[in-house]
């Protein structure tokens, strides 16, 4: 795939991700044109005096809202890849705000689809979470559903040939809202707060999340749901890493708030290939080609991939090295 030969689009911006995304794009990548669409106008600012649109730039940035279709429209005429990141993704504010959680998250999904098919777009990648397996709380519920809707969008686009897939990975290292920044702040008055000293998660830096969805949307047939092998994490063991020393203080699980995080479940494992570094989750459709992706294996019968039974772990020095975190 020739980047230099397409205009790029992301949702979402201006976002961790979406900054993280647009600094290697600009860096290694070098498409012809790379449009930040997002609907806060301060943080296009603020990215603009680290990216800026002018004189040779192929940088342009986009005021609008997922929620808009007719903007959507306009922004992605004559656009070639579409990485969606743009989601309301709080676990809280989901919870306090379902009607606009499903605006964004729901609507939002299916206005990029039906743009990204009447604008002719030949690649769209979706962000999804490792909430979205067997959701507990709404948030993953509306990145379930975005994830449906993004699979069968393949059908929909019909003679258009849009490729629609996702990815699917779990917590990332120092995002805005990670427990991360959390744990920094709090070690200055020597006690952290964790929700359940039990708790494991999967970790994964932003580097590691763009690079993946760069090579995903480089291999994508439109159908998948890609899922990294990613590293698990007890959130003690994390305490200790960022705040040595501090007190740990449980405070209780929060609505909607697993103990443990699943990124494959066991029925889908049925229609997973499994590769080095990936797993594959295949759509189960009568317009799949099952010759996709030859060259993996199956999992096991009652396979699952979850944060506690995760063959790599991150130790208190690893994640250390892992997050870049000053002690």
């Amino acid at each position: 795939m020739n980047w230099q030969d397409k205009v790029v689009l992301v949702t979402g911006g201006t976002g961790s991700f979406g900054k993280k995304f647009v600094s290697v794009m600009l860096e290694e990548y070098r498409p012809k044109k790379l449009i930040i669409f997002s609907r806060d106008e301060l943080k296009q600012h603020d990215m603009r005096q680290i990216f800026p649109d002018t004189g040779n730039s192929s940088v342009r940035y986009f005021i609008g809202d997922v929620r808009d279709r007719e903007r959507l429209e306009r922004a992605f005429h004559g656009v070639d890849v579409v990485v969606h990141a743009a989601a309301l993704k709080q676990v809280p504010a989901c919870e306090y705000n379902p009607i606009e959680a499903i605006k964004t998250n729901v609507v939002g999904a299916t206005n990029i689809i039906e743009a990204a098919i009447d604008q002719g777009v030949k690649r769209v990648l979706a962000l999804s979470t490792d909430k979205a397996v067997n959701p507990s709380n709404l948030y993953g519920a509306t990145k379930l559903c975005a994830e449906k809707l993004f699979v069968q969008g393949n059908a929909y686009s019909g003679d258009v040939g849009t490729g629609f897939s996702c990815v699917r990975y779990g917590n990332v290292v120092g995002s805005r809202g990670s427990v991360i920044p959390l744990f920094k702040k709090q070690r200055a008055n020597g006690k952290v707060t964790v929700t359940d000293r039990r708790m494991t998660r999967f970790w994964i830096t932003l580097d590691q999340g763009v690079r993946f969805v760069i090579k995903c949307i480089e291999q994508m047939h439109g159908g998948e749901v890609f899922v990294p092998k990613i590293p698990s994490m007890n959130i003690e063991d994390l305490a200790a890493a960022i705040a040595p020393g501090c007190a740990v203080e449980d405070i209780g699980i929060r609505p909607g708030e697993k103990l443990h995080e699943v990124l494959l479940g066991e029925d889908e494992a049925r229609d997973t290939v499994e590769l080095d570094d990936m797993f594959v989750v295949q759509p189960s459709h009568p317009w799949w080609n099952n010759d996709a992706w030859k060259g993996g294996k199956r999992p096991a019968d009652g396979y699952r991939y979850a944060s506690d039974s995760n063959t790599q772990w991150l130790h208190i020095d690893e994640l250390k090295a892992f997050a870049d975190v000053e002690v």
